[in-house]
């Protein structure tokens, strides 16, 4: 039962990884004037109206597809979150990682269920913020994951989660640094996915137990 509950949540999340990213470039696609990386956040793809926002065009046919995605990552990450229980270390951080995936899949569901042009508070503050600043916190602290089959990862999640933490910074400050504040958005916002995606493939792969049994000795 342990290997099903966590091969189950390590499909969530590598899933959750793959439609997102999928979906959004077909979003992109649907577009007839230009989205640009650089330009255009991406809650610009969930937009349920067509108009200028913020100096620049906006205007997202398949808003509603955007947004399912946004709140079926969240579901995911959520139910991943609480799944792969038995991979995790029994260590007070391992814990607080976990709890800040569900704050940060709860985010992803507000970003989707409430679009920027439709509540922007709740957008923002609901979704954006707690989906930066808890994402990236989760994967920062993941360098405190000394056992467990997620340990190989998490010198990635440190890497993800600092360079996400400076461009969440960034962003919301309007710094681009050549990026653009959209570029400098997707630094702060794709770290947790691909991580997630990535933990997903390997604990796929590996015994969630393995560091439960007595005398492994780990190199």
């Amino acid at each position: 039962m342990k290997r099903l509950g966590v091969v189950s949540g390590a499909i969530g999340w590598f899933g959750g990884m793959v439609q997102f990213f999928l979906l959004m470039a077909l979003v992109q696609f649907a577009w007839t004037t230009p989205y640009s990386w650089a330009g255009n956040n991406i809650s610009d793809l969930g937009n349920v109206h067509c108009g200028d926002f913020d100096g620049r065009y906006v205007c997202s046919p398949l808003h509603t597809l955007m947004n399912v995605s946004f709140t079926t990552g969240g579901i995911l990450i959520i139910l991943g979150a609480i799944l792969t229980h038995d991979a995790w270390p029994r260590t007070v951080v391992a814990r607080l990682i976990r709890s800040l995936l569900v704050a940060t899949g709860a985010g992803w569901m507000t970003a989707g269920l409430f679009p920027a042009d439709v509540n922007e508070n709740l957008h923002v503050l609901g979704g954006a913020f707690v989906i930066f600043a808890g994402g990236n916190l989760a994967l920062l602290l993941t360098v405190f994951l000394r056992t467990g089959p997620l340990a190989k990862l998490r010198w990635w999640g440190f890497a993800f989660g600092l360079l996400g933490l400076a461009a969440m910074l960034l962003h919301f400050s309007g710094n681009g640094l050549g990026l653009g504040v959209g570029g400098m958005e997707r630094v702060t916002a794709y770290g947790l996915p691909i991580w997630l995606g990535l933990a997903g493939f390997r604990l796929f792969l590996t015994d969630p137990v393995d560091h439960e049994r007595p005398g492994l000795v780990r190199r």
